[in-house]
């Protein structure tokens, strides 16, 4: 079984319509900070995984900054070491029976049949999460731009020639994250 280390987060920030600054959060975040101590703005931040705008609190000073960044660590249910969490599962009790029924009990098997489907999807949901994202930071970025309603039909038709001629008139760096959301994180 591979085992394979997911990148971490990356974020970018948009002053105005001009890319700001890529990368961590934290990076982000204290290029924000300096910049807005000039008084420009204004800034949107944008999870690169999601395509959703994500809120700082910028007041304070830099350490301030990153340590309301950093989330606290839960003592909750499960095994928090490895990442297990506890949640409720509603089955049927024939469900249940032949779960119970399986080598290692229901919690092993309902994890093998995860991994099982998420193995056999991944490509599509890859896609299909690219595009959302895509979607998500052009609604908020070129909603009221020429060509966002015929963009964003050649975005979920996956035509890429189409999308990129239906943004030839927004900005470059608008059209540039969009492309890369839309299409160089869906591989």
């Amino acid at each position: 079984m591979e085992n394979k280390a997911s990148p971490p987060p990356g974020y970018s920030a948009f002053e105005g319509t001009r890319l700001l600054a890529s990368g961590p959060l934290e990076t982000v975040a204290l290029a924000i900070k300096r910049a807005s101590q000039n008084g420009t703005g204004p800034f949107l931040v944008f999870d690169d995984s999601t395509g959703r705008v994500v809120d700082l609190d910028l007041r304070g000073s830099e350490v301030e900054v990153v340590s309301r960044l950093i989330p606290a660590t839960s003592k909750g249910p499960g095994r928090p070491k490895l990442g297990v969490v506890a949640r409720e599962v509603t089955l049927l009790p024939q469900h249940w029976d032949w779960l119970n029924s399986q080598p290692g009990g229901a919690s092993v098997t309902l994890r093998k049949l995860v991994h099982e489907a998420r193995q056999s999807g991944a490509e599509k949901d890859g896609t299909r999460a690219a595009r959302d994202a895509a979607y998500r930071f052009v609604h908020a970025m070129a909603g009221d731009l020429p060509g966002f309603e015929e963009s964003s039909r050649a975005l979920f038709a996956g035509d890429r020639q189409r999308f990129e001629e239906l943004m030839e008139r927004w900005p470059a760096d608008v059209r540039g994250y969009a492309l890369r959301l839309a299409f160089d994180s869906a591989a």
